[in-house]
């Protein structure tokens, strides 16, 4: 039953933050805070109606570079509503072309600024690519890329694709990798309290002096450091929950009693 309430929430919810977003877009359109906002619409009324609890843990996030690359792992399609609650200032998306023509929700992606690639199409791809070099050069815009180029479904941080890393090394900008804890598997909507969720950002990496040679070992300094950072989330939040459980009924007491 409060399972299917909170979908019903979800998906007014969803229909309300995109009309309030593309009257945002309409007003401002193309201006590179617009995600930002946009993201807050989304993300903060659905903490309350997914019920989950967000600790977050993101200053080298915040104390960016004027221009980054923000690169994350990406779970699943609740990433827009929890993710959404840390994007910083001056900061667009790389999204499939086809997204532009999801209701709502495309016309506000689009008119918020974002890098829309037709990835089906090399030439339109790469001329996107170079976009992106331009808005990091010249326009104090950072740029957020799911670095897995997919959903991993919170099973285990997936290779990398090398075009994050590309982007700021053509542009000699640095590189801020943020890390959400595994928590899509562990999602309880059917619960009031759905989950604990830690979403915490790593000290940039510079790439100045980096030629695109360096790239496959820029990509696995990445990936060792964001998966080791999930891995000590994780731990963190279980040894947190097990402490919190009651007692075993029963349970063999010897380390608690000197007398035995």
């Amino acid at each position: 039953m409060l399972l299917s309430i909170r979908m019903l929430l979800m998906c007014l919810h969803f229909m309300i933050a995109g009309v309030l977003g593309v009257l945002l877009g309409l007003c401002r359109p193309f201006n590179p805070d617009n995600s930002r906002l946009c993201a807050r619409l989304y993300a903060w009324p659905s903490r309350w109606i997914l019920g989950y609890k967000l600790k977050t843990e993101v200053g080298p996030l915040m104390d960016k570079p004027q221009s980054c690359v923000v690169i994350a792992n990406h779970q699943s399609n609740y990433d827009l509503f929890v993710f959404g609650n840390v994007v910083p200032h001056r900061t667009v998306c790389i999204g499939k072309k086809s997204l532009k023509w999801v209701p709502l929700f495309g016309q506000l992606f689009w008119l918020a600024g974002n890098v829309l690639i037709d990835r089906g199409n090399a030439q339109k791809a790469r001329k996107s690519m170079l976009t992106t070099t331009r808005t990091l050069q010249e326009k104090d815009t950072s740029i957020w890329v799911f670095a897995e180029g997919t959903r991993n479904f919170g099973k285990t941080l997936l290779p990398f694709k090398k075009g994050a890393f590309q982007m700021a090394i053509t542009a000699g900008v640095p590189i801020v990798p943020v890390c959400v804890s595994t928590y899509s598997q562990h999602l309880k909507l059917n619960r009031w309290h759905s989950a604990d969720i830690l979403i915490r950002s790593l000290p940039a990496i510079p790439t100045a002096g980096l030629t695109l040679d360096d790239i496959p070992q820029l990509m696995e300094q990445c990936h060792k450091q964001m998966r080791e950072c999930i891995e000590a989330m994780d731990r963190e939040l279980l040894s947190q929950k097990n402490r919190h459980l009651p007692p075993v009924a029963g349970g063999n007491t010897t380390a608690s009693n000197p007398n035995l």
